[in-house]
């Protein structure tokens, strides 16, 4: 066997590591042996370190990978901006009417087009929470691109008002239990799965507590969608005469191995409740301010924080937030409560991108491998280039990244050791005959399923 390659970004004007001092290195250089950071420090001590490909760091601020812990990437850019801010209780169930519509080949385009705008600016890590139909031809997407994956098989066994599909039980045991092996079979560690129950609400008990199971069986992880409206609410107050946090732990589903995503609805005690079951979440203030959640003012962010609950950060699908940047994330997340508590010392710029990396990849159970850069860990870097209007002038480089900088000054992305974004454009596909092709499939998707909602505005 050949010696691994090796990659050097050399001189970078800050490498922000995030590690456990987090510690910013200025002029810095970063050494990758193969897919794995080897040495990470001052651009003079490791000035004698030689490399196959050297990348010149300077006006570079290199960062870890961004982790986005919630984002439906299969079927949301064929309909990306078809819905009216105001579309109400229609919203999800013409979503999930087109998702189910989709072919094969329209899954993989729409897949492969999110994951080139996920990598291009800065995501390398992201969960798809299980709403891919075609698994199999997805996975070539995600083999092509090089991106770092979790999936599964999002299952209910209860009526709901989404037109998701209801299974049996023992069939939507069966289905995650199928993925979840599927993962297990696939070379390297780029793709995992998880157990995928949708929701609480559409799912009965022994469903919840399969899954657990099946994902304690594979040594991985749980995610389901965690936001509490007022009818669930009412619900397991009438039916449990508990809330939906009590409701869950009864089901044996709220531990170490879940990730809850959105994480609406809640209150304090219930907030108090995750942290000690040490369940993790996923929160997606892109969606949420959209939704008009109250995030701002109802949202427990910070009380999860104090309490001590892993928390990370995530965007929903592009035809929910409409974006899947989880820096936009990163910025929300330091801004938001601080107007809505009308407290400046809410979520500082360390603490929201601690969220975006290192937090995010804890709340996937990542933590050893990706969200700092660090040697042993895996090569997931993002570098951004300083030399444009929005990072002038360059003090603070936590405080320009969360609250000035953004995805266009993204230059290049590394996954695993291999650059899949350099001089901002992709590698691995032609971005504007994807966008053409997707453009494509969407108008034909919409028209065999008769969904359509015209602009409000004359289109003459």
């Amino acid at each position: 066997m050949s010696d691994p390659t090796t990659l050097k970004i050399d001189g970078a004007r800050y490498i922000v590591t995030m590690d456990p001092e987090r510690r910013i290195v200025a002029d810095g250089s970063v050494v990758i042996t193969g897919n794995r950071i080897s040495q990470v420090g001052k651009a003079a001590d490791l000035a004698s370190v030689t490399a196959d490909r050297t990348i010149d760091g300077s006006g570079i601020v290199l960062t870890p990978g961004f982790v986005n812990g919630h984002m439906h990437i299969s079927y949301a850019h064929a309909a990306r901006g078809l819905f009216p801010d105001d579309l109400g209780a229609e919203y999800l169930p013409n979503v999930f009417r087109l998702q189910q519509a989709m072919t094969a080949d329209d899954e993989y385009a729409t897949s492969l087009l999110a994951i080139v705008e996920l990598l291009k600016y800065g995501t390398t890590t992201f969960i798809d929470p299980g709403t891919t139909t075609h698994l199999d031809e997805c996975l070539a997407a995600y083999d092509l691109a090089g991106c770092r994956i979790v999936i599964g098989r999002s299952v209910q066994d209860r009526p709901n008002p989404l037109n998701l599909p209801v299974y049996g039980t023992d069939a939507a045991i069966q289905a995650t239990e199928d993925v979840v092996s599927l993962a297990d079979r696939l070379p390297g560690d780029l793709v995992s799965a998880w157990s995928m129950p949708f929701s609480a609400e559409f799912c009965t008990p022994e469903l919840l507590a399969a899954c657990d199971r099946i994902a304690a069986d594979h040594a991985t992880r749980s995610t389901l969608h965690f936001t509490n409206g007022p009818r669930w609410i009412a619900e397991c107050r009438r039916t449990h005469g508990c809330s939906p946090t009590e409701y869950l732990d009864r089901c044996g589903a709220l531990n170490t191995r879940m990730t809850l995503a959105h994480c609406l609805g809640i209150d304090t005690d219930e907030a108090k409740l995750i942290a000690d079951r040490g369940s993790a979440v996923v929160m997606c203030p892109t969606a949420a301010v959209k939704g008009g959640a109250g995030t701002a003012s109802h949202g427990l962010l910070p009380e999860l924080l104090e309490f001590g609950a892993t928390v990370g950060l995530g965007t929903d699908a592009g035809n929910n937030s409409n974006l899947l940047e989880t820096l936009r994330s990163v910025y929300l997340a330091a801004v938001l409560y601080k107007d809505g508590r009308r407290d400046v010392s809410m979520i500082p710029a360390e603490t929201a991108l601690e969220l975006g990396t290192i937090g995010g990849a804890a709340a996937l159970g990542m933590d050893h491998l990706i969200g700092s850069v660090e040697p042993g860990k895996a090569a997931d870097l993002v570098l951004f280039d300083t030399r444009r209007a929005e990072w002038g002038a360059l003090h603070n480089p936590i405080n320009s990244l969360v609250y000035n900088a953004d995805g266009r000054s993204v230059h290049t992305v590394i996954v695993d050791g291999k650059v899949v974004v350099g001089d901002h454009r992709p590698l691995f596909a032609d971005e504007a005959a994807l966008v053409e092709e997707v453009q494509t499939r969407g108008e034909a998707l919409l028209k065999r399923t008769s969904v359509a909602f015209a602009p409000r505005w004359p289109v003459v």
